[in-house]
């Protein structure tokens, strides 16, 4: 590929969408160069299910010649994006990683892609993913390779997105997160990530894993890029009853609101105890640059986290053995050996159980509002260790105390609904990406997303670029 179209793929969404809407470029242009992309590296990286090459290009057509009427919709208007593939696409195949639903076909988009659309965003195509959303690809489904090099891991269930991402195959793109599926990838590809307040973003329309914890968010290469698609995705949404009707703040306007003064929280003793090395510095290198732009540091202890995460874990296989309680019986032979052993034991969960870890969640998730009482945002790592490797989690697959290590950090913020954004921060002694969250209080996106884009002011983590090129 000629080195000028790499280029424009690598652009920020923030820029493309600059360029494309002042007429600096088309979205055409930008279009056909992300498709000749996919097409020249995709086959090694397997991040996409399904690419809508002809599709795309009229819909970028389109996209230009509003924006020569001067009908413009906004800062997606003309952008190429993709989406993770249990977001229903009318009239395109939404398989949900699942072999099973190959031939699913939905009549109508969900919520968040009719946002999109309405945004004027052009989809590029459907990203691949676990099956289900849970932990591990079906057999039959080839798995993401991460771009930072072929043995490490890819992140689940995102793990498309993640990739795609990374490796300038889309400018950003959606995912879901049930225990850590849009901070997991968004940690070991190296971008940024935020999942959002539980309620924030419509999930009419979202193949579910467990209701009550799933979260839909964007996946970018910046915060002022996750920022962008947030703004047009979050909102009251009448076909979802559990969406929050909390006003939606003009995200990008909010980027770059003074923080000084501003409290971080961090639990160092939680952080040491639990992290590996590259982990645990991570959150002391941003917390070293937050505190030279004015930010505040602030010891706090947070609530017990391990039993926590358990309950978590605990709570997705039950919600998962109801999610798929019409399909699984007649159709057991086409899932895969991981979902199946969940949906079983969801099928073993008892009520009583299920009662007592609803009564811990609501404690849990009462606790942490109650350290938002002392502090505005609290750091915590991405994960418990920095760049695993396939071979590592093919090691864990049956070892539940490595699986509760690595939601540790993560399935608790799940279970309490608080918004986290993933930002890369640093690098292994091997140059492999290694991130940090930070964490808010409900509905504290825009102090979150400002957060962010102050650290990437200062730091250049989130340019650089796996050795895809």
């Amino acid at each position: 590929m000629a080195d000028d179209a790499s280029e424009l793929a690598w652009l920020s969404l923030a820029q493309a969408g600059r360029s494309i809407q002042s007429g600096e470029l088309s979205s055409l242009e930008v279009t056909r160069a992300l498709l000749a992309r996919i097409a020249q590296i995709d086959s090694r990286l397997n991040s996409y299910a399904t690419v809508l090459g002809d599709r795309a290009l009229n819909d970028a057509a389109s996209a230009d010649r509003e924006l020569a009427k001067g009908q413009s919709r906004g800062a997606l208007h003309g952008v190429p994006i993709a989406l993770k593939d249990l977001c229903d696409t009318a009239g395109i195949v939404t398989q949900g990683g699942m072999p099973l639903y190959a031939d699913r076909v939905p009549a109508t988009d969900a919520t968040v892609v009719a946002r999109l659309k309405q945004a004027g965003a052009i989809l590029l195509g459907k990203l691949q993913m676990t099956e289900g959303a849970f932990s591990a690809h079906h057999p039959d489904i080839a798995v993401p390779i991460n771009p930072w090099g072929d043995a490490l891991w890819s992140g689940v269930s995102s793990s498309g997105s993640g990739v795609a991402t990374a490796s300038a195959l889309c400018f950003g793109s959606l995912g879901s997160d049930t225990l850590g599926s849009i901070r997991f990838p968004s940690a070991v590809n190296g971008i940024t990530g935020l999942k959002p307040t539980w309620g924030r973003v419509s999930r009419a329309g979202i193949l579910p894993l467990a209701e009550s914890m799933d979260h839909v968010g964007p996946m970018a290469r910046s915060a002022e890029d996750a920022a962008i698609m947030l703004g047009a995705i979050a909102g009251v949404d009448s076909a979802d009853p559990t969406c929050s009707r909390q006003p939606v703040p003009d995200y990008p306007d909010a980027l770059n609101k003074p923080l000084n003064g501003v409290r971080v929280g961090i639990d160092r003793g939680l952080v040491e105890a639990n992290a590996d090395g590259s982990m645990t510095a991570v959150c002391e290198t941003a917390l070293a640059t937050f505190e030279a732009e004015g930010l505040v540091i602030k010891e706090i202890t947070m609530p017990a986290m391990a039993g926590i995460a358990s309950d978590a874990l605990q709570l997705c296989v039950a919600e998962t053995a109801l999610t798929h309680r019409d399909n699984y019986d007649a159709n057991a032979e086409k899932y895969g050996p991981v979902l199946t052993n969940l949906i079983e034991a969801g099928r073993r969960v008892d009520a009583t159980d299920l009662l007592e870890i609803g009564y811990r969640r609501m404690a849990f998730e009462g606790a942490m509002h109650a350290l938002f009482d002392e502090v505005e945002l609290i750091i915590l790592p991405a994960m418990n260790v920095a760049a695993p490797t396939n071979e590592d989690l093919a090691r864990q697959v049956n070892d539940l105390s490595a699986r509760m290590a690595r939601l540790l950090f993560t399935a608790p913020i799940d279970m309490s609904r608080h918004p986290s954004l993933t930002l890369p921060g640093g690098a292994t002694e091997h140059g492999l990406p290694v991130a940090f969250q930070l964490i808010g209080p409900h509905f504290g996106e825009a102090h979150l997303l400002a957060a962010g884009h102050l650290f990437q002011r200062e730091t250049d983590w989130h340019q650089r670029r796996p050795p895809v090129d």
